[in-house]
């Protein structure tokens, strides 16, 4: 997991309602991005299998956003499921117990223990009953899954800094929400822009999701051939500090 070619550091969110919609943006990017991710919208589309089976025959790497968390044996026998698939990655919420499930019948699909929901904020914690502050909740999180086995996490991109430092560089981080310089966040506290940005190690993929996409959708963009780089702890549209970092893959 330490080597990730830089063509597979930008995953293309199919944020889309339907698989058609899915196909179309597929083939407009064409060898522009070679990393997707199929998330819960298409996955109540009724066209979610076809559209996987379908990216996977095409040679395209599939990370599938399904963010489970029920009982672990629940948890275990739908992860079962996508084994043999060619799916690359898939979601689980950072519960001990579902990682472990998860974990235990991933076979040659990669776990990813999203830490905290980007939406999320140290207010939304405090309503919850965590007294801990965002970031400390997210490392700990982030140790677990580590422990149980998980090949990385989901976290915002200011948050990847203090994973790698704490838990070393092995952990794969994946950080959604990435939007245009001056975009809108939508309903994310700790989205992401793809200002030019600073180092984020090759153990760092970014997801780009419905902003960044529809800029995307514009213009053919470039095959993407350069490193991710750092972050400021700065929005960058509003200047207010927040789970905000420029960490996009640049596609020029």
């Amino acid at each position: 997991m330490n080597a990730i070619p830089p063509r597979e550091r930008l995953i293309a969110a199919l944020d889309v309602p339907t698989a058609a919609a899915a196909r179309l943006l597929v083939e407009k990017l064409g060898d522009s991005v070679s990393f997707y991710k199929i998330g819960l919208e298409l996955s109540t589309s009724g066209e979610y299998y076809a559209l996987l089976d379908w990216l996977v025959k095409r040679g395209n790497r599939v990370f599938c956003d399904l963010k489970l968390h029920d009982i672990p044996e629940t948890v275990r026998r739908a992860v079962a499921n996508l084994r043999g698939r060619g799916v690359t990655f898939l979601t689980v919420h950072a519960d001990r117990g579902v990682m472990g499930a998860a974990v235990q019948e991933k076979g040659d699909v990669g776990i990813l223990a999203v830490t905290v929901l980007t939406s999320t904020s140290q207010a939304d914690l405090a309503e919850q009953g965590y007294a801990s502050k965002l970031d400390d909740l997210v490392i700990t999180r982030a140790r677990a899954a580590a422990e149980l086995g998980c090949d990385g996490v989901i976290c915002s991109g200011l948050e990847v800094a203090g994973i790698k430092a704490k838990l070393g560089p092995k952990l794969l981080a994946v950080t959604p929400g990435i939007r245009p310089a001056g975009g809108d966040a939508g309903d994310r506290s700790a989205s992401s822009t793809w200002r030019r940005p600073s180092a984020m190690a090759p153990t760092t993929s970014s997801s780009a999701g419905r902003s960044a996409m529809r800029k995307i959708r514009r213009r053919r963009p470039k095959p993407c051939s350069r490193p991710l780089r750092g972050y400021s702890g700065r929005d960058p549209g509003s200047g207010r500090n927040c789970r905000t970092a420029p960490a996009r893959v640049d596609l020029q």
